[in-house]
């Protein structure tokens, strides 16, 4: 038998079969190059959503403890006048009712030193309230009084900053663009 014969269709087959082959191979090596790129930009996405709800968080826990201290005060202000306390007293309760939910939610997301602020104007939110409910109600507490209250009220809005100083560091505000969750300002 002659080598020639045998070696010309056996060099086609096997080019036949390494260009077949070549083009598989550089199909697998695309797939899988689509792959982790669709995955690269998923992993991006993901951490974007969590950064936007993080900060839309954040943004409703300050918001609700801003209102709620000014419902305080506000009802603070009114003890004594009749005619606005009904309206006064509803907006600070509306005012607890949502600062709970919001905080509730936050207890879920925020991170241990976050949440350690959070939990003290919380707390504190709740003290000054009993309080301010009491002094309404004509049945204080000792210590309770309109100045205690108002201490009470004007130390938790230092407590707020403490704890947006803390939501922003998380968020990197200072190493955020304009765009960014980071960057914007509270």
């Amino acid at each position: 038998m002659d080598i020639g014969v045998v070696t010309a269709p056996l060099v086609a087959v096997v080019g036949v079969v390494g260009t077949l082959m070549s083009a598989l191979l550089t199909q697998r090596a695309a797939d899988r190059s689509r792959r982790r790129e669709r995955e690269r930009a998923e992993e991006v996405w993901d951490r974007r959503t969590e950064a936007q709800e993080l900060w839309e968080c954040y943004v409703a826990l300050n918001t609700s403890g801003r209102h709620y201290l000014a419902a305080l005060t506000d009802q603070l202000y009114a003890l004594g006048r009749d005619a606005e306390l009904p309206h006064v007293r509803q907006r600070l309760t509306d005012a607890r009712d949502h600062h709970r939910e919001v905080y509730a939610e936050a207890q879920m997301r925020l991170p241990e030193r976050v949440l350690d602020h959070a939990g003290a104007v919380s707390h504190g939110l709740g003290a000054v309230y009993g309080m301010v409910r009491r002094l309404d109600d004509g049945m204080p507490r000792p210590g309770d009084s309109p100045g205690a209250a108002h201490e009470g009220i004007q130390a938790l809005w230092a407590r707020l900053r403490e704890m947006r100083r803390e939501m922003r560091a998380d968020l990197g505000a200072f190493r955020g663009g304009v765009g960014s969750p980071a960057g914007r300002s509270g």
